[in-house]
């Protein structure tokens, strides 16, 4: 993490349990294919790809006093991952995440983030107790806010002193998951990354386009919204300004679990490297299809 710009991911940080299959899968299908394990977690997902484009972020999380546990950490200090400020659980296991993925994307998945949910308030701590901020001087950089966090977590830090200067990349990790952020909606330094699903349950609504999407969470109040929609066009839309829109490349789809998490890391990157608005959406789909077509290392 540098000092310039200290960038903090915090959430689940956890093992991906991925298998895939090269054809449609049917409810009930048993079929050849290949398992994988790897890191994984918003936030861990987010700390490697913002990693890869250079910077050195650091992860707020919780794991487990195990094997699986030193294992995660090692490696994602091996990426360039500041682990520093990690809780450790010993009555609970290191995280874990099981997916089936096809060529249509994503079939069902399950986040057993237990650690992460029994760690609630305690995982702030280093921002809170001076070690990083405090209420009389606020934690300042940006904070990546995984949609895994509890609730009561979540609304902790749209009301905490301590993180009123922090610049917020909210993620909402599934559409399942994104109501949870309600409380975020009203933060003046918050912006949402979004897929049209999760913009879809936020607001309660459906919406032809990710445009469309963005446009109805910056009127529930929220200062900026990116969505995206899979190989449809993609939006950066800002309150007061013009909405921006952008058709990714058509790619074949290989993985999608961590796709919007590349595109995260690139828009951010992009703009702290000064790109404008328009550049910075571009950077940031071409990484999300990059990583779709498993372009980009891993």
């Amino acid at each position: 993490m540098t000092d310039k710009f200290p960038i903090l991911c915090l959430g689940a940080m956890l093992w991906d349990l991925i298998g895939r299959n090269p054809a449609r899968l049917a409810p009930g299908g048993d079929v050849p294919g290949r398992i994988t394990q790897q890191p994984g977690g918003v936030a861990l997902n987010v700390a490697l790809a913002l990693a890869r484009q250079g910077l050195r972020p650091a992860i707020l999380s919780a794991l487990g006093r195990d094997p699986q546990g030193d294992a995660l950490i090692a490696e994602a200090e091996r990426r360039n991952i500041d682990t520093h400020w990690l809780m450790r659980q010993g009555q609970l296991p290191t995280d874990s995440y099981l997916a089936i993925e096809s060529p249509d994307g994503l079939v069902a998945a399950i986040a057993d983030t237990r650690a992460l949910e029994a760690a609630g308030a305690s995982i702030l701590a280093p921002l809170r107790d001076g070690r990083l901020g405090d209420a009389r001087t606020p934690w300042r950089g940006t904070l990546v806010v995984d949609g895994n966090l509890t609730p009561s977590v979540l609304t902790l830090i749209a009301r905490d002193p301590c993180l009123s200067a922090a610049d917020l990349r909210i993620v909402p990790a599934s559409p399942d998951k994104a109501a949870r952020l309600w409380p975020l909606l009203n933060h003046p330094r918050a912006t949402f990354h979004l897929n049209r699903a999760e913009a879809e349950a936020l607001t309660g609504r459906s919406f032809r386009s990710a445009a469309r999407a963005a446009e109805a969470v910056i009127a529930l109040g929220a200062p900026r919204v990116l969505v995206t929609d899979g190989n449809r066009l993609a939006a950066d839309a800002v309150r007061g300004a013009r909405t921006l829109s952008e058709i990714p490349p058509q790619v074949a789809t290989v993985r999608v679990t961590g796709a919007g998490d590349a595109f995260l890391a690139a828009h951010f990157a992009a703009e702290l490297a000064g790109c404008d608005r328009p550049e910075a959406l571009s950077r940031a789909i071409r990484a999300a299809a990059a990583h779709i077509s498993a372009k980009e290392l891993s």
